[in-house]
């Protein structure tokens, strides 16, 4: 093994025990380091150290990349890969600084998601109070449980949480006495989330369906103790629902009900944002909840909304047509 792949796995290592970073955050550094590792042991030679790398091997590494048709987001993930290890290279005195500080990251189009406005989402919403489901796309998942696929919308828009947050809690985080949820987030960071008065309803029409399912599958002691979202034929050993049921169900009802064939769980997370934003809550306080680590990825909302504006200028003001 070469010292490039050595200090690699020595990387990869700090990361899963001492970050507490997700699995999919520690895949993803993984893919990323061992492949550069294994670019510099072909360029340099395998008996060449860690030293000796420059950031024009950083550069032409990238170059690489987009010779085999990766974007330029796939790039700017990879380098911010190699800017972490060699970070902790520099923190451990392996390299006497940090060559990748010295290349530039690929400029991003920046992206603004598309956002259903509050009337769209209240529409889909005030629909599944009534008990209609989802039309049968995608699934069975994406079908025949209205009560729990309210309570999956509740979630995802009233508290703007992650799809993996949502399929993640447990009946012990929803804390009643608070109303809140306790969230898991990225890196394993915990936050309390305000539970809105219309989920809490979804949540207490939901519960007993729930109870009831998990009862005659013979699985009753998940009652208290298990997930709070599970699966519609209570399937495996703690009959949790998975992210990509979610996004199934998601979609489905979304197109069901007239909204855009795009619209993702991630969707109601942007469109919590956006309309809070929009009604006057403080940018901070959106954050905390959001739990975003930076100001500046919240900020994305503000352009959001001043994209709104500038259309609704655009369309109406005597002088802008």
């Amino acid at each position: 093994m070469s010292e490039f792949e050595e200090l690699a796995e020595r990387f990869l290592t700090m990361i899963a025990n001492e970050r507490g970073a997700s699995e999919h955050t520690v895949r993803a550094y993984a893919r990323e380091v061992r492949s550069f590792a294994a670019y510099l042991g072909e360029t340099l030679g395998k008996d060449a150290g860690i030293g000796a790398v420059e950031h024009l091997h950083i550069r032409n590494y990238l170059g690489l990349l987009y010779e085999r048709g990766l974007t330029k987001a796939s790039a700017a993930r990879a380098l911010a890969a190699v800017r972490s290890w060699f970070k902790w290279l520099a923190k451990e005195g392996k390299v006497a600084q940090n060559p990748a500080l010295l290349v530039s990251t690929p400029k991003l189009p920046k992206h603004l998601p598309r956002v259903p406005s509050m009337e769209e989402v209240n529409r889909v919403l005030d629909s599944l109070e009534g008990g209609a489901g989802s039309e049968k796309k995608g699934g069975e998942e994406a079908a025949a449980w209205p009560e729990r696929d309210r309570v999956i919308f509740e979630l995802l828009y009233g508290c703007g949480i992650r799809n993996s947050e949502l399929v993640g809690l447990d009946m012990q985080h929803v804390q009643w006495k608070n109303d809140a949820i306790l969230v898991r987030g990225k890196g394993k960071k915990e936050r309390l989330v305000p539970l809105g008065d219309e989920a809490a309803v979804a949540l207490r029409v939901f519960l007993p369906l729930r109870e009831a399912k998990l009862v005659a599958a013979g699985k009753g002691k998940l009652v208290h103790e298990g997930p709070l979202v599970t699966n519609l034929r209570m399937r495996g050993s703690d009959c949790r629902l998975t992210t990509r049921s979610v996004g199934r169900i998601v979609k489905a009802i979304a197109l069901s009900r007239g909204l855009a064939a795009d619209v993702h769980p991630h969707t109601l997370r942007h469109a919590f944002g956006t309309h809070m934003l929009e009604e006057g809550a403080d940018l901070r306080a959106i954050q905390e909840m959001l739990g975003h680590e930076r100001l500046s990825t919240t900020q994305r909302y503000t352009q959001l909304t001043v994209g709104q504006v500038q259309k609704v200028y655009d369309e109406t003001h005597p002088r802008a047509k």
